[in-house]
Order: C-alpha cells, then structure tokens, then sequence
C-alpha cells in the first residue's frame, strides 16, 4: 500500500504505513517503502534537472546552485529524520518547516507543470515538421507558477480550519436525536507546524458551536509526548454536552500507541478503542462507536474486529461509527451502520491528482457517499501531515454534521 498513498498523506509513502520507523531488520515490505519513494524523487529530480535547469540559457555555476537548491528541498524528509530520527516529526523551528514545505511543493508542483509542457512539445512536433523547443521566459513561468500556487498551498494547509456544516439524514433515527449535532475534528497533525497556538485557536473556535458531540477521529499528533506535550494541551479544554471523543489514527502508533492513548484521557479526550456508548434522551437511543485503526493489525494492538465492537448494542438503534480510514466502509455497511465518519485521505490535497488518493482507499477520498445504504462522510482534515503540507482545492474543515430524521422513522 505505501507506494499508492502519495495523496493521501505521502506519509505511508516516505516511511511506512504506520507500524513504526525504527526497526533493526525490516521486513520487505518496509525495504518497499523506502525505496518507493527514493525512486519517485530521484524521477523528480532527473525531471527537473535535465527538462528545467539544463536547457535554461544561464551560466554553469548558477545552473549548479539551482540544482543544489532542488536537490535540497527534494530531502525535505531526510532532513526530518536527522532532527527527529523520524520523517514524521520535524522538529526544526516552525519558519523553517514552513519553508521546507514551500520548497517541496514548488518542486513537485514544477515537476507536474514540465511534464504538461514536454508532452505538449511532443504533440508539437507533427505540426511544426520537427522538435519544438520551449523559449526560456516559458520555463521561468512554470516556476513562478509553481511557487506562487505552492504558497497558497501551505497558506491553505496552515491556517484555521473554516466551518463546513452538513446534513445527514437517517432512517429510524429517533426523533429525540432530530437535529443532534456532531463536530468531527480530525487528522490535527499536532506537531512544529502546527503548534499549541494553532491547537488553541481550533478549541476556541469548536467551543463555540456549542454541538452535543465531538468526535476526533484519528492522527492527533506528530511527535513523541515529550515533543508534544505543550502543543497538545489546548485539547483539554474541548466541550460539548455529550463528551469529546477519540480514536486512533495511524501516526498514534508511529509515536508510541499506549503512551498516547493514556494522555489522550488525561486530557480528558475519552477514548472509543474498540467500543461503544449508548447515548438516551427521553428514551431515543443512538449508538456510538469507535475502532482501532487498520495500522492495528501489524503492531500486536487490539485487534480490528467490528462485530465484536457492536456486541450488546441494542437492537435497531442508529449506529455511528468512528473510523479514521474509509476502505472499510463496506464491511461497516453490512454490520448495519448508518453513519461513518473517517478522515485520512486529507481531500486528497489536490484536486485533480486527489484520484490517485482515492485507488489507495477504495474510491474515497473527501466528502459525502452512499456506501451500500450507509452515509459515509471522509473530512478533507482539520490539519494533514506535515511533511507535505499543501492544499489546492481540498480545504481543510471544522465539520459540524446535523443529524435528521429521513423518511420511513420507526423510533420516536
């Protein structure tokens, strides 16, 4: 799986599919993993170097300092594991982690737009009887282009997440639950990127809403606790009337499961690991519930068993369910759900290449679908990973989901 998840966080693509970084024999699948993505940058680079640097009209010397700046930025992860020992956490100053991101997106991006160039100059060739060159004011357009849509890609990323408010309607929901609302926070990231002062201004902005429920759905944190453990504290302060709520995501078990979990509810996060609450108002039941992340079943954690979460759940009540990734929406569809919420994919990051996100997760990606009967909703994020933090068309999200009573209710 890591060598199709480049969009969908190019964290499994840059270290592996969260299982842990450090380990003394890897397995192949790990070796896979390393050097997926030493190839694709190593393609990039190439790219880069012999169809944008090589052909420009510049001196040597200066051609050599771009090609060693790209190169620079193209190590972005490298440099994260010397200031870490993981590609996960950088832990360099926030400005220069903000930088990095910029540098790397600028290249990647010049790379996508230098293919589109190349392939036009191919299909030039037949109509001008021969092969077209590219003049060199085009080729410093594509990297202005580059940079300025890699800016607004991590200004994008970065920033406060805005309210997304949507409507799911459910059968059978009881009419007591008639307008009950859900705020899902998920894939915060919590790390030099996005620090304890980004955390406080999320809280502040999800108390306001004042909803019943808060559901964070996975991938807290970048970073060990001791990194962490300032940044993550605004957490505590998150309320609604019917608890805040946690599952694990994929990077929790990257920094150390357990630890992370035991913090979680010392901050008064309560965790839905594999079980479910039952939630009454005036006798209408709703059933929420939560699950291990998929990164469970190769770390010797909990196992990911649905149906034993579902256990003693009373009969015919609406269920929703907690599940930070989306491939197993169907699974979650024959056991009855009516409502996953995942995250994940973070949108895909970019429009357009968000497909390739998709094929790494069954076909979901962002947003709303009908699996099976089933609405499951997959949030762009409220933060992503922060070693490729850029958004183009997938902006991140507070979402606050409004439940309502669909046609043919039973339960009132």
């Amino acid at each position: 799986m890591a060598g199709k998840d480049w969009f969908h966080g190019i964290d499994r693509l840059v270290g592996g599919d969260g299982a842990g970084v450090r380990v003394r024999n890897p397995h192949p699948s790990k070796i896979r993993s390393e050097l997926i993505p030493q190839l694709i940058f190593g393609l990039i680079y190439l790219l880069i170097l012999t169809r944008f640097i090589w052909p420009l009209q510049l001196p040597l010397a200066i051609k050599i300092v771009a090609a060693a700046l790209a190169l620079v930025a193209l190590q972005f992860h490298r440099w994260n594991r010397l200031s870490s020992g993981s590609v996960f956490s950088p832990e360099f100053p926030r400005p220069v982690v903000v930088l990095f991101n910029w540098a790397f997106g600028t290249i990647v991006l010049l790379a996508l737009l230098q293919l589109a160039l190349d392939a036009g100059l191919l299909f030039a060739i037949p109509i001008h009887g021969g092969i077209v060159s590219a003049p060199d004011g085009v080729r410093y357009g594509l990297a202005a282009l580059a940079a300025v849509a890699a800016a607004i890609g991590v200004h994008q990323a970065m920033r406060i997440p805005p309210l997304k408010d949507i409507e799911v309607g459910i059968r059978g929901l009881p009419r007591q639950f008639d307008g009950y609302t859900i705020l899902q926070l998920t894939d915060l990231h919590i790390s030099r990127l996005f620090p304890g002062s980004w955390a406080r201004a999320v809280v502040a902005r999800s108390n306001k809403l004042g909803v019943d429920l808060i559901a964070i759905t996975g991938d807290l944190i970048d970073g060990t606790l001791d990194a962490r453990r300032a940044d993550i504290e605004p957490l505590r302060d998150l309320t609604a009337t019917d608890g805040v709520y946690v599952i694990s995501g994929n990077h929790e078990y990257i920094f150390g499961y357990s630890t992370w979990m035991a913090h979680f509810a010392e901050l008064g996060l309560l965790s839905l690991e594999n079980r479910h609450i039952v939630l009454d108002r005036g006798g209408g039941k709703l059933v929420v519930a939560g699950i291990t992340d998929r990164a469970s079943r190769r770390t010797g954690h909990s196992v990911r068993d649905l149906a034993a979460v579902l256990e003693g759940a009373p009969e015919g009540v609406t269920v929703i369910l907690l599940d930070h990734q989306p491939s197993d929406a169907r699974h979650a569809a024959k056991l009855g759900v009516a409502l996953q919420l995942s995250g994940h994919t973070h949108g895909g990051l970019i429009l357009g290449l968000d497909r390739l996100a998709a094929r790494a997760n069954a076909g979901y990606v962002s947003g709303r679908y009908d699996v099976d009967g089933m609405t499951l909703y997959v949030n762009n994020g409220t933060a992503l990973w922060p070693g490729f933090a850029l958004r183009l068309g997938r902006p991140s999200e507070l979402t606050r989901i409004t439940l309502r009573q669909a046609g043919g209710t039973e339960n009132a």
